[in-house]
């Protein structure tokens, strides 16, 4: 008499758990995630404070904009070209320039970093003015240790003489072309509009990865994890029963943040919220699939709060375009933001919030996130399996 013995999940594989999905254990394993997510203080300080405190940083503290940029300017020759020139400094609203009589006076404030570079006119600026010949007018030193604004304070400062100077050649014919740039999408060229949408990335990958990747690998530490493993539920069940509450905990961070970039930082939002939901829905997936591999190879709070700060946050800080420019990076580098999910969520949000819906950007980053999302779930449910055998 033959008597088959039932055969575990892990032994049927895929299949069973697919047949064995029950929607009652879902819902159950679904309301226990919720509630321990709303009672854990920690988690609802990572979804909703720290959002709004990072918004405030990158709003108010972290600003790509060279405005007023406080320089010296030496007046060595009091005629009156030189007080003219002086006059064409003081009216500018980028330069916030302070007068002195003397090099030695801007020198000690240059070394201290209170000044970021000075201009010298020299004893004989008329004597220049009147030759017009090839030598210099002006002399210009800046900081090299700010090489941005370093440069910025040169190019201004060699646009401000070579304007007061035009100015003056009323002799001269009228310019046939007469150039008047135009910026598309933040004509103000506001770094607020670019940088307050790359946060809201900055966000979803702190909730997606780092809370989801601390609160199951603190499950193994606390030795929870194994009882939920022993339960009936498939691995299927387990894996949203634990990841749902915590993606809704993103699309409502989200649509937190979005309320702040708009009403508090005036950041305008051209395209259509529905855009915005989907591209933060879907950009979750990769997020809290990474968190939960993260938790699945580490047994600990610590390790994993390490991992997800080297694979997670710091590539979405450094590698997805947010403060550096991919383009400018070496080719090396730019393949490895390949795979780096907050690229092309990054990318995205800038697009939605300054130019509109352009779905030939969307549809590719779209594209992208998911792939990256389904190769991590399929990693980590892989690994959450072997936890069962």
């Amino acid at each position: 008499m033959n008597i088959s013995t039932p055969r575990s999940s892990e032994t049927l594989g895929p299949a069973a758990d697919l047949r064995r999905f029950d929607l009652q254990r879902l819902r159950a394993l679904i309301y226990k995630e919720s509630l321990q997510a709303l009672r854990d203080p920690s988690t609802l300080l990572i979804a909703f404070v720290l959002p709004v405190v990072l918004l405030l940083l990158f709003a108010y503290a972290v600003s790509l904009d060279a405005k007023q940029v406080r320089i010296g300017v030496v007046m060595e020759s009091e005629g009156a070209s030189a007080q003219a020139l002086a006059a064409a400094f003081a009216a500018t609203d980028y330069l916030d320039a302070h007068f002195v009589h003397d090099r030695r006076e801007v020198d000690n404030k240059l070394v201290s970093g209170e000044l970021r570079g000075y201009v010298v006119i020299p004893q004989d600026f008329e004597q220049r003015m009147a030759l017009r010949n090839s030598e210099p007018l002006v002399q210009i030193i800046t900081d090299g240790s700010y090489p941005n604004t370093a440069n910025y304070v040169e190019n201004y400062s060699r646009g401000v003489v070579q304007s007061w100077r035009t100015g003056l050649d009323v002799g001269a014919p009228p310019q046939a072309v007469v150039l008047e740039p135009r910026y598309w999408f933040n004509a103000e060229l506001e770094s607020r509009r670019a940088l307050v949408p790359g946060a809201i990335a900055i966000v979803m990958t702190i909730i997606g990865t780092m809370l989801t990747a601390l609160v199951v690998a603190r499950e193994w530490e606390r030795g929870t994890m194994e009882a939920v493993l022993s339960t009936p539920a498939s691995v299927a069940e387990i894996l949203i029963g634990k990841l749902l509450p915590y993606f809704v905990l993103g699309i409502l961070s989200t649509l937190g943040a979005t309320a702040l970039a708009v009403f508090v930082f005036n950041v305008p939002l051209r395209g259509s919220l529905t855009a915005l939901m989907l591209l933060s829905a879907v950009f979750m997936v990769p997020a809290l699939g990474q968190g939960l591999l993260i938790s699945s190879l580490a047994r600990n709070q610590f390790l994993a709060a390490q991992i997800a700060l080297f694979t997670g946050f710091l590539p979405a800080f450094m590698l997805s375009g947010f403060l550096y420019e991919i383009d400018a990076m070496p080719a090396w580098i730019r393949t490895i933001t390949l795979l780096v999910p907050a690229r092309y969520f990054v990318d995205s949000l800038k697009t939605v919030f300054l130019a509109g819906d352009v779905w030939a950007v969307f549809v590719p980053n779209l594209a992208a996130m998911a792939a990256i999302g389904v190769l991590f779930f399929m990693i980590a449910k892989r690994a959450t399996r072997k936890n069962l055998e």
